[in-house]
């Protein structure tokens, strides 16, 4: 049941890092955007072509961020994977786990403090086992995702934000988190990745024979990207929001 929990906050975070980088590429062009979430993109980028590599495709044409409107990072002119189904699969995983893996390493470096105050302020929150099964544990998990936005927000406002390495592990998990979002044309791809993932953490945890199992060592950094992603998508709702109303009290279209 864990990994079904998993595979659910899985989905919550790359729909949320889609919602949060599609509303920011409506307010600002796409091409500032990717390139102001430099280090996430480069992760994803990277990633990518890993994955057209290793599924039979031809990687020759490369750039972070293309020159047109869409500002998308650009990985070749021959995409399509040698490998049926699978292909598409893997392509889309391995930048999931690159910017995952990159994560774990910045907030082991950096965001060890902040980390552990925000699971010693959120208890028993959001336990790995718990799903909305039913309508009043929906509605009790949105609850929960307000009271771990506040919590965020408190232990970010009273960390030392003077600190170089505070800001900079700030910033590298949003361009991280948020370049979780799935490339163009590959959110079906996505969609199975997280299911595999999901299945390869269930095989896993079943042939390592762990009491706890594997998921519950990263629990709290699942928690943790929710919780960004999830107060940037808030954020960004509120302040496309103001911008639209400005425009139409201004009487722009």
């Amino acid at each position: 049941m864990q990994y079904v929990a998993m595979t659910f906050w899985l989905l919550v975070i790359v729909f949320s890092a889609l919602g949060v980088h599609r509303l920011w590429s409506s307010l600002v062009q796409p091409k500032i955007i990717n390139t102001l979430l430099l280090p996430g993109t480069l992760v994803a980028q990277l990633g990518h072509i890993l994955g057209l590599l290793v599924t039979g495709g031809t990687v020759n044409d490369t750039a972070l961020v293309k020159d047109d409107d869409s500002g998308e990072p650009k990985t070749g002119s021959d995409p399509e994977p040698r490998v049926p189904l699978i292909g598409t699969i893997i392509i889309a995983l391995l930048p999931l786990v690159g910017c995952a893996a990159a994560i774990y390493w910045v907030s082991r470096y950096f965001g060890t403090d902040i980390i552990s105050r925000l699971e010693d302020a959120q208890g028993s929150s959001f336990d790995p086992l718990a799903l909305p099964t039913s309508l009043a544990a929906f509605f009790n998990l949105l609850r929960e995702s307000l009271s771990l936005v506040e919590k965020l927000v408190n232990v970010i406002w009273a960390s030392d934000l003077t600190d170089w390495q505070t800001l900079l592990f700030l910033y590298l998990v949003i361009c991280l988190t948020v370049r979780m979002a799935p490339l163009t044309g590959n959110l079906r791809g996505t969609l199975g990745a997280i299911f595999l993932a999901g299945v390869l953490a269930y095989l896993i945890d079943k042939f390592m024979q762990s009491p706890t199992g594997p998921l519950l060592s990263v629990w709290s950094l699942i928690v943790f990207c929710v919780a960004v992603l999830l107060f940037l998508l808030i954020i960004s709702l509120l302040v496309t929001g103001v911008v639209h109303l400005v425009k139409t009290a201004m009487g722009q279209k």
